[in-house]
């Protein structure tokens, strides 16, 4: 199994001059936890809740920040960054601008490797130079959830298609791009994790998914996007 078999697609991105209060919203309305940051197609940076943490509007920008000890031991206050990051506006202010990527053929097992020695919650997939999804922890999990354990290590490449030809589908129709969902094929089985919005909006994604060849049964995990949002 690979990035591409698990990554999250279409991705949500902000560009550099992006507010931070529209970043804060776009993450609460697509329960999401970071943002790829986009010049002109570009990938520039990253940014994350974590980026968001110490900030003087909530009065948060004095609370404890990680880092090396001897560099908090000759620390004489903020530094110069650290005021950027709680009173910039703007994306390219908060972003972080090293961002580890992986292509679509990186294998899971490096993924997470990657992800775990880092410290990192997610990483974004790379093709010529474009961004084509973003592989999190969350998605890992759904993988490992999805999976029977022989299916562990290879993705048959009737599974592959499948996942295509379905989120190709799903991806052009304009109620799935209101859900914040991923897609996971393993023998056959289609599998949805994360939210989505209404009724009709679960059924119309179990539709798109039986109407696919190959397809032997759907396996819908989601919630309903009020539940998680804490509406009921």
């Amino acid at each position: 199994m690979q990035a591409s078999d698990i990554m999250s697609t279409p991705v949500v991105s902000v560009g550099p001059d992006t507010s931070v209060k529209e970043i804060a919203s776009l993450l609460l309305e697509k329960r999401i936890s970071g943002v790829p940051v986009l010049d002109q197609g570009r990938l520039v940076g990253l940014v994350s809740e974590g980026d968001l943490l110490h900030r003087h509007e909530i009065g948060t920008e004095h609370t404890k920040r990680t880092g090396s000890w001897w560099l908090r031991m000759f620390s004489t206050g903020e530094t110069a960054a650290d005021y950027v990051k709680a009173h910039g506006r703007r994306a390219r202010d908060v972003m972080t601008p090293e961002v580890e990527t992986v292509m679509p053929d990186t294998p899971v097992a490096e993924i997470a490797t990657l992800l775990e020695s880092h410290g990192i919650k997610r990483v974004p997939v790379m093709h010529d130079g474009q961004l084509v999804g973003i592989v999190s922890r969350a998605n890992l999990v759904q993988a490992l959830a999805g999976m029977r354990e022989a299916a562990a290590r290879v993705t048959p490449p009737a599974d592959q298609a499948i996942r295509g030809r379905l989120k190709a589908e799903l991806e052009r129709q304009s109620w799935w791009g209101r859900a914040a969902s991923n897609v996971i094929v393993t023998d056959g089985v289609v599998h949805y994790f994360g939210t989505f919005q209404s009724d009709d909006q679960q059924d119309a994604a179990r539709v798109a998914a039986e109407n696919i060849p190959g397809v032997r049964r759907v396996e819908d995990h989601r919630v309903p996007f009020r539940h998680v949002a804490g509406w009921e």
